[in-house]
């Protein structure tokens, strides 16, 4: 069976191929007679078209015009990332390119007027929510480092990445600054080597096992891992353990807001919805 929502159809190969997208996930997380899991899918599958077809036909009863230069300005960009790579949008012309693009930023203000009137939570809801869920803000231990790397490949021998990271480390010793000496050797040259904070398993275990046993301000002495030979210092270590309120806010901030809009966005779903007229029909009937 297909569907006919305000007029449009929906084929059952679109309604097969949502369920199918859903079923992983669905199986991560219910356990489910496999028959009974194939109807619920099935029945959740119609629901998410019907109400991403509500959305999109909302966003295009809005009849102020997309600037054209802003579409033609998003395809160039589009066209010159996907230059000389093979995939699908090489093969969609400009003019159905151009359609999607609008079609999207329609949608994308749409929302943004869905979601203007969704007010940031104050203060005191930050605070009761981060007292309530405390344990959810539970973090490994965490480091944050810098380094200096060489690469060794079939196009950088082991010997000259090896007398290159001996050099910086020289200039190490001599007492310039670590940052300085990064972005001259590295070549991952830019902010100084930072890697920022991250917890353990996250890097090859060979420089975590380098990292993880410097004290902060170390240097380490040169080693390697599978990308080629290293330098590394320790700038800050943060224990495993619950993150203060200050360290949680943004996280809170963005979660409960994040919450809201969700909200707003399903109320006015369902005023959609409880004006649409949706039709179930045989696939093979067209509109």
């Amino acid at each position: 069976m297909a569907l006919i929502v305000n007029g449009e159809f929906i084929d059952d190969a679109e309604i097969r191929a949502e369920a199918a997208a859903m079923r992983p996930r669905h199986e991560q997380l219910i356990e489910m007679d496999p028959v009974e899991r194939a109807i619920q899918l099935r029945e959740w599958a119609k629901e998410n078209l019907i109400e991403r077809v509500l959305l999109r036909q909302a966003a295009e009863q809005d009849l102020q015009p997309i600037p054209a230069e802003q579409i033609e300005h998003i395809v160039a960009q589009m066209r010159q990332e996907a230059a000389g790579q093979p995939g699908c949008l090489n093969v969609i012309d400009d003019e159905t390119l151009r359609r999607d693009i609008e079609s999207r930023l329609r949608m994308e203000r749409l929302l943004a007027r869905i979601w203007s009137h969704v007010k940031a939570p104050k203060a005191q809801e930050l605070i009761s929510y981060y007292k309530k869920h405390r344990e959810q803000f539970w973090v490994e231990e965490m480091v944050h480092a810098a380094h200096i790397v060489k690469n060794v490949d079939e196009t950088h021998p082991q010997d000259e990445a090896l007398e290159v990271l001996r050099t910086a480390e020289a200039e190490l010793q001599s007492g310039k600054a670590f940052a300085e000496v990064a972005d001259r050797y590295s070549d991952c040259p830019g902010n100084g080597g930072d890697l920022g904070w991250f917890p353990r398993g996250q890097m090859v275990e060979e420089f975590d096992n380098v990292v993880f046993h410097l004290q902060p301000g170390q240097v380490s002495p040169i080693f390697r891992t599978p990308f080629g030979f290293h330098i590394a210092q320790l700038i800050e270590r943060r224990p495993a353990g619950i993150l203060s309120f200050e360290e949680a806010r943004p996280q809170i901030e963005s979660l409960l807001l994040e919450e809201r809009r969700q909200q707003a966005l399903e109320a006015f779903v369902d005023q959609l919805r409880a004006k649409a007229t949706v039709e179930e029909v045989k696939s093979h009937r067209s509109v």
